[in-house]
């Protein structure tokens, strides 16, 4: 560089402003809340506890205990990877397996904001029929597929979406964390668009209200916060049959020079993420330590 030369400009990176709200019903029906959650950047995951007698509830506060302490979600960072986050997941699997006999289970749905060459992305996970959805300029799409007997059925044509909200198996799920043959999650990979709303939440809630009154409600609150109030009242006063579980996400990008918003590369686009290659790290235990856990992992307890 010669002394007139002016240094490259380096574009401004990209800030992300979160707008977080969450909150949990009992519902009208049930004893006990078995539904637990993290909403905690990087973390927005919901895991619905199935067994009853407490033991529901145990799985799913075993499920968040698990992600709140592993070392690649740590609050505020976002360096996690589909296979970091699989090995939390399969190591809430194994604990929860050992501490209830495999006799309860939970799922678990919900996204990781994590960085790629310093783009964010929405990592969305699920295992079982908790479900994760997006709004964007009026779009409103779930991202998760659910694990569930119905959804089988509906994927093979035996019955319609109508025929499976009211079909007697539409509560058993397929795949669960800590009882079951499969507790394989399930990735999808979004660029974070500014103007995202995400949308996490049980089955408390999609049980309650169909898809079209629960955009009608995410449309006319601005505010996080009061989305998931609203949502959780009116899942209640539909039925209230289950545990009701909420968490809304807003995303604004803003750079810090000039205030303008950025469109993400590729914004719009899903990426699924290959099962095979995000399992491949699988390790055969012997059933002395969780799957994916080091001595490392054990320190940072």
């Amino acid at each position: 560089m010669t002394a007139t030369e002016e240094p490259a400009t380096r574009a401004p990176r990209p800030a992300l402003r979160l707008e977080v709200g969450h909150g949990t019903d009992r519902g009208l029906r049930r004893e006990l809340n078995e539904d637990s959650y993290l909403a905690t950047d990087p973390v927005f995951m919901v895991a619905d506890g199935m067994g009853g007698h407490e033991a529901g509830e145990v799985a799913s506060q075993l499920c968040v205990q698990t992600l709140r302490t592993s070392p690649s979600l740590a609050r505020g960072t976002h360096r996690a990877t589909a296979a970091t986050v699989q090995d939390t997941i399969r190591r809430a699997d194994w604990r929860i397996r050992q501490a209830t006999g495999a006799r309860a289970g939970t799922t678990l749905s919900g996204a990781v904001l994590i960085e790629i060459s310093a783009v964010p992305y929405w990592l969305v996970a699920n295992v079982g029929d908790s479900r994760t959805y997006r709004m964007n300029g009026g779009d409103f799409e779930q991202i998760s597929v659910d694990h569930s007997e119905v959804r089988e059925l509906i994927d093979l044509g035996e019955i319609t979406p109508e025929e499976a909200l009211v079909h007697p198996r539409r509560h058993v799920v397929t795949r669960a964390l800590g009882t079951g043959d499969d507790a394989e999650a399930d990735f999808w990979l979004l660029p974070v668009a500014d103007g995202d709303r995400l949308l996490v939440c049980s089955d408390g809630l999609t049980s309650e209200l169909r898809d079209p009154e629960i955009a009608r409600i995410l449309n006319g609150y601005p505010h996080a916060q009061d989305a998931v109030d609203a949502l959780i009242d009116a899942a209640v006063r539909s039925g209230g049959r289950d545990n009701v579980t909420v968490i809304v996400v807003d995303v604004r990008t803003t750079t810090a020079e000039s205030g303008a918003v950025p469109a993400p590369r590729g914004a719009g686009a899903v990426e699924t993420l290959d099962r095979e290659r995000t399992s491949a790290a699988r390790e055969d235990g012997d059933g002395s330590r969780p799957p994916g856990e080091t001595d490392d992992d054990d320190a940072q307890r």
